[in-house]
């Protein structure tokens, strides 16, 4: 099996795991972070996800890797369907098939690196320090807004961050390890690996509070691909076919793919307490996810 095909596959299990810990962390978060079998549930899958994502990044390019995390809404749309007894809808069908679409269209195009994805050391601490300046500033912004929705994207939008950088970190010290052994691996970015994921799953918890799964997991889901993606082509030179008349298909793929993923975030709402159990999964904008103890 290719790269690109070992890439593919353990995104895609990534990407699994990442749903199964994403409605484990809602679930935690509307029972105030209580419950050590919760707790254990939500990192085991997050740990599960972590690992798969990182073998990943050692067979493909950092935009098709992080692009089939957006895959962690397609899971978690039938997990949130089995959870609340509801169908899914036509609207949430179409939404998945413009997000497939936009992923076939970029893994279609994305080309095979041949060369290491190094990064010097100086340019991974600007790369590092300027990560924790922008996650400062929207984690801040985060802290003095007084809407629950908006508190909850700001939060989403510095997970994202956090994790979409730490994934360029890992990938370069990863290609570090493979390409000149165990001292080429910089303590320091290794540090920043650990702050950056541990700081990215915190914010996203505290993104799930008081807002549900349907935002947070959109905004995450949108960022972690963006902000990697762009770092990729900027940092390792990663490409895709047909130069720049690629890039733009890419661009348009991108905008397809995250309107699916917008439009599979509201399918993960729930409706009212009084809805029929056999309403189809096509939930309103902004319906809050039942409390986790009806269940």
């Amino acid at each position: 099996m290719g790269s690109l095909a070992w890439a593919v596959a353990l995104s895609v299990l990534s990407a699994a795991s990442y749903a199964g810990a994403a409605v484990a962390q809602e679930r935690l978060a509307w029972n105030r972070h209580r419950g050590l079998g919760r707790w254990a549930v939500a990192l085991v899958l997050t740990a599960g996800g972590v690992s798969l994502h990182v073998l990943a990044l050692n067979f493909g390019t950092l935009a098709v890797v992080q692009a089939l995390g957006t895959l962690t809404l397609l899971f978690a749309l039938p997990i949130s369907a089995l959870r609340y007894r509801a169908r899914i809808g036509l609207p949430a069908w179409i939404d998945a098939a413009l997000t497939v679409a936009g992923l076939a269209l970029i893994l279609s195009l994305s080309v095979e690196s041949t060369e290491p994805a190094l990064l010097a050391e100086d340019a991974g601490r600007y790369v590092s320090f300027l990560t924790l300046a922008g996650v400062g500033v929207l984690t801040t912004a985060a802290a003095i807004t007084h809407s629950a929705r908006w508190r909850a994207m700001l939060l989403a939008t510095a997970a994202g961050v956090a994790f979409g950088i730490s994934s360029v970190l890992c990938k370069a010290l990863l290609t570090a390890f493979l390409e000149h052994g165990v001292r080429a691996v910089s303590v320091f970015l290794t540090g920043m690996v650990v702050l950056l994921s541990a700081g990215g799953y915190l914010l996203g918890q505290l993104s799930y509070r008081g807002a549900g799964l349907a935002t947070p997991l959109a905004t995450v889901s949108v960022a972690n691909p963006i902000v990697a993606a762009i770092a990729g082509i900027l940092l390792f030179d990663e490409s895709f076919r047909f130069g720049a008349a690629g890039r733009v298909v890419v661009a348009v793929a991108a905008v397809v793919m995250t309107l699916g993923v917008i439009g599979l975030s509201r399918r993960t709402a729930t409706p009212a307490a009084s809805a029929a159990p056999a309403e189809p999964l096509d939930f309103p904008h902004g319906n809050r996810l039942r409390e986790a103890s009806e269940y």
